[in-house]
């Protein structure tokens, strides 16, 4: 998606300043687009290089409200889309690289080279899972691999599944997986988990969820047809396999290469049946282009918005919707709410804008 230019006059006219930009065209940038295009606002969203977001992944969603019989990922996105667009969004092709938020209107460099102007900025960009680099992982995304327990660990009643990770993420996963899963196996590459003292003791308490230590994934088996079938797993005594793995076929070890144990490295290469995998290894929020401006992120790189209930920012005229703001709950529920919550902020402060200008240029009466 990046380079494609857009049909936007030049930002160097005032007729191109817009009211409202909307970056990022998940769930949350929706849901902001068609609470901006009711109010009249004309928001433009900027689609980014994955339009839809994490939930273009998804094949199927079963906790969206309003949907008993489930709705896919890719479907309820372009419901979404049709809706804003029905109600007047514009959308564009386009990513923003940087961005000028010290001086009004904002302005974004977008990846074509062009820069666009705005009274209001929408984030809305998400976060994107990290993946481990298996084998398959591209293949199998959503088809029994998930990196969203919460929403699709219903799929896997009765299934042996893996979680992936040594954090709290993975932890958090295996437990609520628990409540489907025949078994719950977490791999993690050393023998220490990363997890707080109160998630890692909660986790090995459990007495459906084993560890498998000083383990990675190294290739998921299965097709698009028949779900995740099984996984191939590195181990070494020692921890991070993997590497070793990888180091030992690099040098031409020909047994390594074969996959068997090999003398002297102890690397040990199995394939486990299971019906499910979960990425538990966190998320990274999309917020690169903010970070040379002054609007704060948090230590996780999260969008910080101010205090209680609103998605308004420390830059005024700057809001944030969805994953990027919120590391906790990352529900596609969740993310259209706060969507909603930013274009009706985003009004506000326009409405609150344009009554004190109208104040400042009004005449003064004369006695």
């Amino acid at each position: 998606m990046n380079g494609e230019t857009m049909s936007e006059p030049s930002a160097e006219t005032d007729e191109s300043v817009r009211d409202v930009v909307i970056v990022g065209s998940g769930v949350a940038g929706l849901s902001a687009a068609v609470y901006a295009a009711r109010a009249d606002l004309e928001p433009l969203v900027l689609e980014g290089p994955e339009p839809g977001g994490q939930l273009t992944l998804t094949t199927d969603v079963e906790n969206y409200l309003g949907f008993p019989e489930g709705v896919g990922g890719m479907e309820l996105i372009q419901r979404g889309k049709a809706q804003a667009q029905a109600f007047g969004a514009e959308f564009a092709h386009a990513t923003v690289e940087d961005a000028t938020l010290d001086d009004r209107p904002f302005t974004l460099g977008l990846a074509s080279g062009e820069r666009l102007r705005t009274r209001a900025l929408i984030v809305a960009t998400g976060a994107s899972a990290r993946w481990v680099g298996a084998d398959g992982e591209d293949e199998l995304m959503g088809y029994g691999l998930s990196t969203c327990a919460t929403c699709d660990g219903a799929f896997h009643r009765g299934d042996d599944v893996l979680v992936i990770g040594g954090g709290d993420s993975a932890m958090e996963e295996a437990l609520f997986l628990t409540k489907f899963a025949e078994s719950v196996t977490v791999v993690h590459r050393r023998e220490e988990l990363r997890a707080s003292d109160i998630m890692a003791d909660r986790a090995r308490e459990h007495e459906d969820i084993s560890f498998r230590w000083n383990t990675e994934l190294l290739e998921i088996c299965g097709s698009q047809e028949d779900g995740v079938t099984g996984a191939t797993l590195l181990s070494h005594p020692e921890g991070y396999p993997k590497e070793r793995y990888e180091e030992s076929a690099s040098q031409g070890d020909a047994e390594g290469r074969a996959g068997g144990p090999r003398d002297g490295e102890d690397v040990t290469k199995e394939t486990v049946d299971v019906g499910g995998i979960f990425y538990g290894v966190g998320h990274v929020p999309n917020t690169d282009f903010l970070a040379d401006t002054p609007v704060p992120l948090t230590e996780s790189g999260h969008l910080d918005t101010l205090t209680g209930m609103t998605t308004e920012t420390a830059v005024e005229g700057v809001f944030g919707a969805g994953d990027v703001m919120d590391p906790d709950y990352r529900q596609a529920i969740t993310s259209a709410g706060t969507g909603s919550m930013a274009a009706l902020d985003a009004e506000e402060w326009l409405d609150t804008v344009d009554a004190a200008a109208e104040r400042t240029e009004a005449p003064l009466s004369a006695d």
